[in-house]
Order: structure tokens, then C-alpha cells, then sequence
């Protein structure tokens, strides 16, 4: 079976330098690996193709017998590295708690410990018919989270 943390490390050394970037490796029963990057500019077929041929060049298929994949993220899947999160900084983003709660909201910032999403609620003030619109800052950490993912709102 192919290593994980070797086929990491030849990644992220091809990767050294280039815009792309590594997000996970994953390797099933039967060594079908999957290898997920991504760009903060989107990335290119061209890019993945590049980096399947490097990674083949760098394993014996009469040793191991492999199926490799290499792919970008997709659009609304959920972040797995503080680089993405960094990436959608600024737009609408969903999170889902592990306590069950789905919020919408702007994704203000993130660091390496937590994130924080700023979310709109209407509350009823004293006084006034209409529910009135606020905004409230939520930060989390980001072992309290499910998954965060890029909200795709179409209109």
C-alpha cells in the first residue's frame, strides 16, 4: 500500500512555489488515491494533469498497483484548510455546527485557531412593528464546527 504521508510530501514539493495548493490526500482500500488541490484563483485541468504525471514518475506501477485522481476542490465542498477559509474571506459562507445549528452568514475572518462569520438576524425591538435587522459577529473554533462551506446563491 502507498504511504500517505510519503505521497504528502512529494505533493507538497512539486506544489513548493506554485500557486496551487494541497488540500487532502486520501487513499482507499485497493490504493485508489484521491489527491484534492486547490488555487485561490480556481484551479486548471492543466495543473492536475501536471501533478498526476509527476506523481506517477515517482511511483513503480510494477511495485504498487494504483488508481490515482487528481483533482480540484469543488466549489461548495466543505473547507479543510485554513488557506480556504482565507479564500472566502468576505463572502457568504454556510456553517454547520456540531450542535445541529445551520447559520448563513459573511465570513469575516480566520486564523489558525478559529473563524468568525458575521450573520443577519431580525429581532423585534421595543416599540417598532417590523422585526429590525442586525448583524451579529459568531466566532468559532474550528473543532465546534461540521463543516463550513461557500454558500452558492443563485438569483
Amino acid at each position: 500500500m502507498i504511504d500517505k504521508n510519503k505521497l504528502s510530501k512529494i505533493v507538497k514539493a512539486y506544489l513548493e512555489g506554485k500557486s496551487n495548493y494541497l488540500v487532502e490526500v486520501k487513499i482507499a482500500p485497493g490504493n485508489i488515491i484521491t489527491v484534492e488541490i486547490d488555487d485561490d484563483e480556481g484551479v486548471n485541468i492543466d495543473d492536475c494533469v501536471a501533478l498526476s504525471q509527476h506523481i506517477e514518475s515517482k511511483f513503480d506501477r510494477n511495485t504498487e498497483d494504483y488508481e490515482l485522481t487528481v483533482t480540484s476542490v469543488g466549489l461548495t465542498a466543505p473547507f479543510k484548510t485554513l488557506r480556504q477559509y482565507k479564500k472566502f474571506e468576505g463572502k457568504e459562507v454556510e456553517v454547520l455546527t456540531k450542535k445541529g445549528d445551520k447559520l448563513r452568514g459573511i465570513l469575516k475572518s480566520a486564523n489558525e485557531d478559529r473563524f468568525t462569520i458575521t450573520v443577519t438576524k431580525k429581532i423585534n425591538l421595543k416599540g417598532v412593528k417590523r422585526k429590525t435587522e442586525i448583524q451579529e459577529d459568531l466566532p468559532f473554533a474550528y473543532d465546534e464546527v461540521k463543516y463550513t462551506k461557500y454558500h452558492l446563491r443563485f438569483k
